[in-house]
């Protein structure tokens, strides 16, 4: 986290840990807040990945699952990079600045996929560099939001991903009533204050709770190289472009859509799970389910989970299609907490 504005949030209130705001006195309410208000949160658990010269968009189309070209400073893009069966390394919120590409991605990630871009660059003439201390990105949510941005930004882009504002400053709708605002940190704190008078601070991992319920994946290091993106249902997201040239995977992406049925899905679930004081053991990505119908093999996975207003954990979980459909589905074994599901806010072509 960028160190002035890392004081800055502590200055406000905020407990940090690991770079990451975990809250603002009071977690549990927060996540309340989250679901019934409109709140504010710093989005540090991203960082910033910057692709820059003459042939980074070339360089990015032979390597992402959408097409490049579509991205730009008015219209932000999900993509993925694969490996070359097609499992996805990591998911990718993309946008233009000037002729650069900002690829947001999990701070945790930022390093390890700079480096695996950086053996594609060969004698391209791209430069990759981690930008995540210079961008801060800040999530706006609630029934307000709009209203808010709107007084801010004196304009917003009415679709799913289209951003407004200027180089210093810009938002980006993520739907209809949340918005992500990129932007530095001195003008961070300038309008933290004013964000902050209309709705409430909270919790960085209040926005991994959102995009759950909204069904937006997000790699994280437990799930790299587990899914397909049809398995994740990238492509339902706007995260693939099945008529772009070839990048490394798109072939197994092409066969997954195209030829036989899918057999996995993920979808949106509840988790109440018992209570472990002792270990603090809850819901994690990258943990396994089961149902009686795989005979002790694990039908799926979390790929996504947060903690819930008024307990428990909401979870993206990639299962088998039939798992889902035929069988109660379990965390961990047969025996553990079971999942409770619920509609995602997109259909399934599938069901």
């Amino acid at each position: 986290m960028n160190p002035d504005w890392h004081s800055f949030l502590i200055q406000h209130g905020a407990a940090i840990d690991a770079g990451v705001v975990q809250h603002f006195g009071d977690a549990a309410a927060e996540r309340n807040a989250a679901a019934q208000n409109t709140v504010v949160c710093d989005l540090g658990q991203f960082g910033t990945l910057r692709v820059s010269g003459e042939e980074a968009q070339s360089f990015l189309q032979n390597l992402l699952s959408n097409d490049i070209r579509e991205a730009g400073t008015r219209q932000a893009q999900i993509s993925s990079l694969n490996n070359a069966k097609g499992r996805m390394l990591a998911t990718l919120l993309i946008r233009r600045a000037g002729d650069d590409y900002l690829l947001q991605l999990p701070r945790v990630l930022c390093e390890p996929i700079r480096k695996k871009l950086g053996m594609y660059v060969l004698r391209a003439r791209v430069k990759i560099s981690d930008a995540s201390d210079e961008i801060i990105s800040l999530g706006l949510s609630g029934a307000k939001a709009q209203e808010i941005a709107l007084e801010k930004f004196g304009a917003l882009p009415d679709h799913t991903l289209g951003i407004t504002g200027t180089a210093q400053a810009s938002v980006t709708r993520m739907d209809g009533t949340r918005f992500q605002i990129n932007t530095t940190a001195s003008d961070a704190a300038t309008l933290w204050p004013e964000l902050c008078r209309h709705a409430q601070p909270v919790g960085s991992a209040c926005w991994d709770w959102l995009n759950i319920r909204s069904g937006i994946p997000v790699i994280l290091p437990q799930t790299q190289e587990q899914f397909v993106a049809q398995m994740v249902n990238l492509e339902l997201i706007g995260g693939v472009n099945f008529n772009k040239g070839c990048y490394p995977g798109q072939e197994i992406v092409a066969r997954m859509q195209y030829l036989g049925k899918l057999k996995r899905r993920t979808y949106l679930a509840h988790l109440d799970y018992p209570s472990r004081p002792d270990t603090g053991e809850i819901p994690q990505a990258g943990d396994e389910l089961f149902s009686a119908d795989m005979e002790g093999q694990p039908c799926g996975m979390i790929v996504n989970a947060a903690q819930a207003p008024g307990g428990g954990c909401d979870v993206l979980a990639s299962l088998q299609v039939s798992s889902h459909e035929r069988n109660a589905v379990h965390w961990k074994s047969l025996q553990g907490a079971a999942l409770r599901f619920f509609p995602l806010p997109y259909p399934l072509p599938d069901a």
